[in-house]
């Protein structure tokens, strides 16, 4: 020991030592490299969630960068989009924003890394009941839900006292409105040749006692008594003029619109509707009402399920750091700020209560209430194709083109030849 080290005291050593250490660390950490997630979102949902982007590369700065690519408008095209990244075999994407329907696809594709990790019992448990559905094959977590989504039947306050119950009763109630000059339309909903047109005879084949398809026993119910009488109600709808002619052209816009502007009584349509009804232009402001869609029983129907959520994609680098992203989007908290900045309806059962929340939409514990009734569509990888030939079908039926015993019978005979194609049936 040199003579200077000496002559130092106990205690500068001491402070010495601790000053190296500390400066040693620094230089660790600035060494360290920041690990990149990347997750690729449809266009919406990327602009809404950029300011908890800013905010959590803010709070994990130097550990954690977090970049939301925004992907197409339509859902398909971003299904389409993850897919062809995935099929090259070096994806630019740690995590994919994913509607309900895609699940079954991508775990028979060995795309998804599962999320029992780090979404456990007690943040299952925290959920809204009727958005724990769909997010699991096989009892192992592929998806965890950002926002929930379902099915409803706004109705006009102003034009009666109560909503319908059954299918009979919102056709008199309809027609009674119709004669007395109060409304042009009775009904609108989305009958366009599309997605929005399963969604709507998911509902009223369950509302009529059937159902569409039972993976677990491979059984197709399209071209059962039920089915093919919710499918004859819609087409009796139309050339009785309770709906336009034109609603088979119509997607969720084109029926906000039509409600919107005072010309309806009903309207199926999706929760973001509500705020859109509530905005200083719309003739029915402050006078609708919400409940799920009508059945024959008089009880309430199916409301189809139409939540995204997030999965994480197989072949992450970075497994951990895109956990802590999607653990820190779908947190109550950012729930909370997506509900006051869009209108995206929470996932968290907390939130259904949120006195905050209500006050700025009262229509939150209704939601819950119809979220107890949401139904996911098939849970088959096969879903898309045998959506497609219901949408063909369904369209034939309601333009007149064929009956709907006629639609519903070719319906049920396509969908079982896709899924013998593919083994899915016996």
């Amino acid at each position: 020991m040199t003579s200077a080290l000496r002559r130092l005291q106990p205690w500068m050593v001491a402070a010495l030592t601790m000053a190296l250490l500390v400066a040693g660390s620094m230089v660790w950490v600035q060494a360290r490299p920041t690990e990149s997630v990347n997750i690729l979102m449809p266009a919406p949902f990327a602009d809404a969630t950029q300011p908890l982007v800013k905010r959590f590369n803010q709070e994990h700065r130097g550990r954690i960068r977090l970049t939301v690519t925004r992907g197409p408008l339509e859902t398909e095209a971003i299904s389409d989009l993850a897919i062809s990244s995935l099929l090259l075999g070096d994806t630019p994407f740690d995590a994919l924003l994913m509607d309900i329907t895609w699940v079954p696809k991508y775990v028979a594709a060995d795309w998804l890394q599962p999320l029992d990790p780090w979404f456990g019992p007690e943040a299952m448990a925290a959920l809204a009941e009727g958005v724990r559905a769909g997010n699991s094959i096989n009892d192992v977590l592929y998806r965890w839900p950002l926002v929930a989504s379902m099915g409803l039947l706004y109705w006009r306050t102003d034009l009666i006292d109560q909503p319908p119950r059954t299918p009979q009763e919102l056709v008199t109630i309809s027609r009674q409105l119709q004669a007395d000059g109060r409304v042009p339309w009775g009904y609108v909903w989305e009958g366009r040749q599309y997605e929005g047109l399963s969604c709507v005879v998911l509902e009223l084949v369950h509302g009529f006692g059937g159902f569409w398809f039972q993976p677990d026993q491979a059984a197709v119910g399209l071209n059962q008594p039920q089915a093919i009488a919710a499918v004859a109600w819609l087409r009796q709808l139309i050339s009785e003029g309770i709906s336009p002619e034109a609603v088979t052209n119509y997607a969720e816009p084109e029926a906000l619109q039509s409600f919107k502007a005072g010309d309806a009584a009903f309207m199926r349509n999706w929760p973001y509707a509500w705020a859109e009804l509530q905005q200083p232009g719309s003739a029915v402001r402050g006078r609708v009402g919400i409940t799920t869609m009508v059945a024959n029983s008089g009880d309430p129907s199916t409301a189809t399920l139409g939540s995204w959520g997030l999965s994480m994609l197989r072949g992450s680098a970075h497994p951990e750091a895109t956990a802590t992203a999607m653990r820190f989007l779908s947190s109550t908290e950012s729930q909370k700020a997506l509900f006051l900045s869009h209108g995206y309806t929470p996932t968290a059962a907390s939130l259904y209560r949120d006195p905050e929340l209500i006050a700025l939409n009262p229509i939150l514990p209704q939601l819950e209430e119809a979220l107890e009734h949401a139904l996911p569509r098939p849970e088959t990888p096969l879903y898309a194709q045998i959506s497609d030939v219901l949408q063909r079908d369904l369209s034939a039926s309601l333009t007149g083109q064929q009956s709907a015993a006629q639609g519903m019978e070719r319906a049920s005979a396509n969908t079982e030849a896709i899924l013998r194609s593919a083994g899915g049936t016996p």
